[in-house]
């Protein structure tokens, strides 16, 4: 069952107009699509928006969303922002089945680097992608594919055959076992393993 709930109004007034008017009655407008539903303008309390939003479970993960006794599992897909003060100013929602297959981008995320052996050899973690889409159940999306980094050295891949998925999921890229970072040799790295020859040289001297 999803964490979140979110309770939400039907927004009569649609378009710019009727966005603004949410705003500013102090509730964040959004869309909910998907299915075989047409879209319906919603807008849920801002107060009670920003709490889900911060627990860091709100998007890219299924909720649930509540309209008085009515309630569906949903998707939290996309939510934008003003530029600068940060405020949440509309967002969607995609209907969904808690055990029906979605395609999603989850965000990668490395650990126990500093229990690699790169970082005591002068290396660097060259990330090639941040994010990778999966094929994965809607009640099994999980909130980041981890790659442990410890043991790691200096020209090893990191491959998405190296990422345990959620029993089921799959990289919608199914063709190749791709790359998701490398770890090379830093110029830092690479200049302090220069000067240490000279010095040794000019010790041998």
């Amino acid at each position: 069952m999803a964490e979140i709930i979110l309770n939400v109004d039907v927004r009569e007034n649609v378009g710019t107009g009727g966005a603004r008017a949410a705003r500013r009655e102090g509730a964040v407008p959004g869309v909910l699509y998907g299915g075989d539903k047409a879209p319906v303008a919603i807008s849920v309390n801002e107060r009670e928006f920003r709490k889900s939003l911060y627990t860091g479970k709100l998007i890219g993960h299924l909720v649930t969303l509540k309209h008085g006794k009515e309630s569906q599992p949903v998707i939290a897909k996309d939510i934008q922002f003003d530029p600068v003060s940060d405020r949440p100013l509309h967002f969607d929602l995609m209907r969904v089945g808690a055990k029906e297959e979605i395609k999603i981008e989850i965000p990668v995320a490395f650990i126990n680097a500093d229990e690699a052996p790169y970082t005591r050899q002068g290396g660097m973690l060259e990330v090639v992608r941040h994010t990778v889409e999966i094929l994965v159940r809607a009640d099994r999306i999980p909130s980041e594919l981890v790659v442990d980094l410890k043991g790691r050295e200096i020209g090893e891949n990191i491959r998405i055959s190296d990422i345990q998925l959620p029993e089921g999921a799959a990289p919608t890229i199914a063709d190749r076992d791709f790359m998701i970072a490398a770890i090379k040799n830093s110029a830092a790295g690479q200049s302090d393993a220069g000067d240490t020859t000279v010095e040794g040289e000019a010790e041998e001297a």
